[in-house]
């Protein structure tokens, strides 16, 4: 039996502008797309009319679809030919479940190719003018998820990063940002740390709070901040203060 083909694709942070060319192509070519909540609908549209388009959507605390099921879906389209594209937002392999699905379809023997997406870890920090990197204030970054997958889930120790990096980019945070915070602080971070949050990076209701560590929750709590947004912890995070350059688009 002839299988189909896998693509593992990243549709970036939601601005359909910023998927990359390779992606377009294949959405244009796609037999199949399986995609996740955070895929636009403006990027779906690229896909065929007659393209079968499968919803397999999570969220924390709530997932609509498994991950052990969604694993099982992608392999059954791939039995059954064409190319299927699963279309995951930011990039397949940043806490995108692209490595599980991966290792999966090479245990079946199924072809797959790994299309990049732009992280929402690097655009929405720059789209609210913070610099993970400065040769003045950060020479690394550590790219962190906010919150446990599940049991087998290492347990994060949030102290030890923040004494071994400049930069702390956390995705998937807000919903754990008391946890997080309190877990710093007690370790002996700086309630002055500063720390930005970009919520709904590149899209038309992008916004961003720029605080300290020591205030942030409460800020955070005030302004409703919600999911999808990004967390900036270490020095850079000021800068969004001066260099913030989006506008949001007139309606």
């Amino acid at each position: 039996m002839a299988y189909g083909k896998v693509y593992l694709v990243g549709a970036g942070p939601g601005d359909p502008k910023l998927l990359t060319v390779k992606a377009v192509e294949l959405l244009k070519e796609a037999d199949v797309v399986i995609y996740d909540r955070l895929v636009g609908e403006l990027i779906l549209n690229l896909a065929p009319a007659k393209a079968e388009k499968i919803y397999v959507g999570k969220r924390t605390g709530k997932h609509e679809v498994p991950q052990d099921k969604i694993t099982e879906l992608i392999i059954e389209k791939a039995q059954g030919g064409g190319k299927i594209v699963r279309l995951k937002g930011g990039d397949p392999f940043i806490f995108g479940r692209g490595g599980e699905e991966a290792e999966a379809l090479v245990e079946k023997g199924i072809e797959f190719e790994v299309v990049p997406g732009v992280s929402s870890a690097v655009v929405a920090p720059a789209y609210a003018g913070i610099p993970l990197t400065h040769r003045d204030y950060a020479a690394s970054v550590a790219i962190i998820t906010g919150h446990r997958a599940g049991d087998s889930e290492k347990v994060i120790d949030w102290v030890k990063i923040a004494d071994a990096v400049d930069t702390m980019v956390i995705l998937m945070g807000v919903e754990s940002l008391d946890g997080i915070v309190c877990k710093l602080l007690e370790g002996g971070v700086s309630a002055d740390k500063p720390v930005a949050i970009v919520e709904s990076g590149t899209y038309p209701n992008q916004r961003t709070l720029i605080g300290k560590l020591g205030t942030i929750v409460k800020e955070a709590e005030e302004k409703q901040i919600k999911p999808p947004a990004v967390i900036v912890i270490g020095e850079v995070a000021n800068l969004g203060r001066k260099l913030a350059w989006f506008k949001k688009p007139l309606s």
